[in-house]
């Protein structure tokens, strides 16, 4: 399974990518997550249903700092990535 998520609110600068990568590899995920020029934060996660469930739902709290107003799930994930690690990608 695979899935895209965009997560606005205040999510720079507060440790989320960092956060949210070290959550998904606890979790057996797969993928990646960056900043976006748009203060928003994207990710593409691979794995169980029930692993990128619990992602989902992490990601609606985030860490202590963030303030998550959305969270934006799409089925559009890119391809899993070689060797199944998680990564934490350049701001686009």
């Amino acid at each position: 399974m695979a899935k895209r998520l965009m997560i606005e609110g205040v999510v720079q600068g507060v440790g989320y990518r960092y956060a949210f990568a070290e959550r998904a590899a606890a979790l057996g995920l797969a993928g990646w997550v960056r900043n976006r020029s748009s203060g928003a934060v994207e990710a593409c996660v691979h794995g169980p249903p029930d692993a990128i469930q619990s992602i989902i739902d992490w990601s609606h709290r985030g860490p202590g700092a963030a303030r998550v107003s959305h969270v934006h799930v799409t089925d559009d994930a890119e391809p899993a990535p070689a060797g199944a690690t998680f990564d934490i990608r350049p701001t686009v």
